[in-house]
């Protein structure tokens, strides 16, 4: 954990003299997130040897469209991720595909450019999030329409997730949100055992530090699996460069 709170002091020190030094606006953005349980959608992401995880990035951002690299590295070096994707937004709509893959972290036994439908390690997804105007709320419908997700028989399993979310800020620099995701099939979401389930309810408190030319988001996630009657708590730093 003296790593992680050193990590985290020297990434902010490094991120205020960024911002002091450049500028010039670019279209590409570098990020890095510091959390201290890896879940996403409900899911617990590494169940043995649970420790804090880092998730550096890189984006383009430019009239719409969004496209970006991001890793996710376990401090002990037991988890490892490389995702991409590409989006584009137009008003309310966007609409976009990821590749999510999971490299190994003991040997250089990895195929990252084996494709074939029943050996690949890729995870591809699509998705539309719709954002109403002037609402501060959103739905997201995702689906893995290719690739590693596969139900027990070796069929596609074509794993569908829908989160319906909204935040709420006040005194300037707080937000609390709450997100409430369903999966809509026997999916990954829920061992391929059920139909609908919700797999997913967070309630998250968000406070952006506000510093000369620079904020830091700090956020703590309430987070409650149904499917596998799991919660778990989760703190989140957001660096920005």
């Amino acid at each position: 954990m003296k790593k992680f709170v050193s990590l985290a002091v020297l990434l902010w020190a490094f991120t205020l003299q960024a911002q002091e030094s450049n500028k010039r606006e670019s279209h590409f953005h570098l990020g890095v997130d510091l959390q201290t349980k890896y879940v996403w959608r409900g899911m617990e992401m590494m169940t043995e040897d649970a420790v804090p995880v880092v998730f550096p990035q890189i984006n383009f951002q430019h009239n719409g469209f969004y496209a970006y690299v991001m890793g996710a590295t376990a401090i002990n070096g037991k988890y490892s991720e490389v995702d991409m994707g590409l989006s584009y937004a137009c008003k309310w709509l966007t609409v976009g595909v990821n590749d999510y893959y999971y490299p190994t972290t003991t040997s250089l036994e990895d195929e990252y450019f084996n494709f074939k439908s029943l050996e690949t390690g890729h995870w591809f997804e699509g998705l539309i999030t719709i954002t109403p105007m002037n609402v501060p709320a959103y739905l997201t419908i995702s689906n893995f329409f290719a690739g590693a997700d596969k139900k027990p028989d070796g069929k596609q399993a074509y794993s569908t997730y829908a989160e319906l979310g909204g935040r709420y800020s006040f005194w300037g620099e707080h937000c609390l949100a709450l997100a409430v995701g369903a999966t809509l099939n026997k999916s990954c979401y829920n061992g391929y055992a059920h139909d609908f389930s919700i797999c997913n309810i967070e309630l998250k408190y968000t406070y952006n530090v506000a510093m000369k030319n620079f904020t830091l988001p700090l956020s703590v996630g309430y987070i409650i699996n149904p499917v596998y009657e799991k919660s778990y708590v989760n703190f989140i730093a957001s660096f920005a460069f």
